[in-house]
């Protein structure tokens, strides 16, 4: 299929290395995710997780290793250009423009929609995020924890990306407002979105994911199906139990 590694997956890390000056972060991560597919990363704080995610975006140099997106390399690329070739990315802070409308923080996000596809647009993300509807004209900083999450989501989805990474999308948030995200992340997920999603919930992530991988100081120590995960109990005391 055009626009696929060999293997037949939207994304591929390769070998990946990563550091904060001195400091080494990733090491060796390989990873990879088919279209359609919802990924986790899963591990304790400071394993790693955020790091992948903002080395594929290009947020951080990867010190070595290649990263491959829709058959192309972006390793080394600036952000705004892999953006452009279709990665959407919600960090962990959400980083909404307080002083803007929710209107207008979609606006921000939007751009142009490739051939073939169906844009995203204020019609299609109230549909996703109902609780949006009546805060259109609502400045962003005056949103819950919640509606804020919902609000950097569909800000990246007017982007329309073909791959959404999500950093820790569940943190923070009620119980009843993390039912509501999984279900939202599902039904992106039945749409055709493919997903990549750094997380410390396991349970949100059995609910959203197909697989998942865990990282540990820096390492990919698993790799599997969520039911084999929580088959394993052992792996699970071992690399995410605190």
């Amino acid at each position: 299929m055009a626009g696929l590694t060999a293997g037949g997956s939207l994304l591929e890390a390769r070998g990946l290395y990563a550091r904060y000056g001195l400091s080494r972060v990733l090491f060796d991560v390989n990873l990879h995710v088919r279209p359609g597919e919802a990924v986790g990363l899963l591990g304790r704080n400071g394993a790693g997780k955020s790091t992948t995610l903002k080395a594929i975006t290009g947020l951080v140099s990867p010190a070595a290793g290649e990263v491959i997106f829709a058959g192309g390399a972006i390793h080394g690329r600036p952000p705004h250009e892999i953006a452009r070739k279709g990665i959407g990315y919600v960090p962990q802070e959400r980083r909404i423009f307080p002083e803007l409308s929710v209107w207008e923080n979609l606006e921000v996000g939007r751009r142009p929609c490739p051939p073939g596809r169906v844009a995203w647009d204020v019609r299609r993300i109230v549909a996703l995020f109902p609780a949006l509807e009546s805060l259109l004209h609502r400045t962003g900083g005056s949103l819950s924890g919640g509606e804020q999450q919902m609000l950097a989501i569909a800000r990246t989805l007017f982007g329309n990306p073909r791959l959404l990474l999500l950093d820790e999308p569940s943190e923070g948030l009620a119980p009843v407002v993390v039912r509501a995200l999984a279900e939202q992340i599902l039904r992106l997920k039945r749409d055709g979105m493919t997903l990549l999603l750094s997380e410390q919930n396991l349970h949100f992530t059995t609910q959203v994911c197909d697989r998942v991988y865990i990282l540990e100081r820096g390492h990919i120590q698993y790799e599997g199906g969520m039911a084999d995960l929580l088959a394993g109990s052992a792996v699970r005391r071992r690399y995410l139990m605190v």
